[in-house]
């Protein structure tokens, strides 16, 4: 996993905003379980995850949801992570998955498939899950597919 440290939202008067609670954080963020999702329009289907510990330090993750984006993704949760966050379908949830993009070659941005954060929409609590079906998907997805596409006449 990637944080990007030198390029973070500029804060404008259009953002839009959800805010969430990790209590367990991410994997190697653990101490950071206050999430913001900043929507920046002119950065969509980017979206910001920022992080807060409880000393007020923050770090910053590039997310995206991945509906209409990553074709046939369907993340299946275990049993026991659903009853955890009080998961009954897919209109409780929001799924974000964790891009990772190297600022020199932002056409080879990654997405991880494999460990998506959850956030029950009711309960404002979320948490970064391994999917049941991770065998179907890969931590490093291309975002942008290196093969061409055929034009349609």
């Amino acid at each position: 996993m990637r944080v990007l440290t030198s390029a973070v939202p500029v804060e404008t008067e259009t953002r839009v905003t959800n805010h969430f609670v990790l209590p367990q954080g991410l994997i190697g963020f653990r101490d950071y379980s206050h999430a913001e999702l900043l929507y920046l329009p002119d950065h969509l289907p980017f979206l910001w995850m920022k992080l807060t510990n409880p000393e007020g330090d923050s770090v910053h993750f590039v997310v995206i949801e991945p509906g209409g984006i990553i074709p046939d993704y369907e993340p299946e949760l275990f049993e026991n992570d659903a009853a955890v966050l009080e998961v009954h379908g897919a209109r409780d949830t929001m799924v974000l998955n964790i891009v990772t993009i190297d600022q020199d070659r932002p056409l080879d941005a990654k997405v991880n498939l494999i460990g998506p954060i959850i956030v029950n929409r009711r309960t404002k609590i979320g948490r970064q899950l391994v999917i049941a079906n991770y065998s179907n998907y890969s931590a490093h997805y291309a975002l942008v597919s290196s093969t061409p596409v055929a034009a349609s006449a």
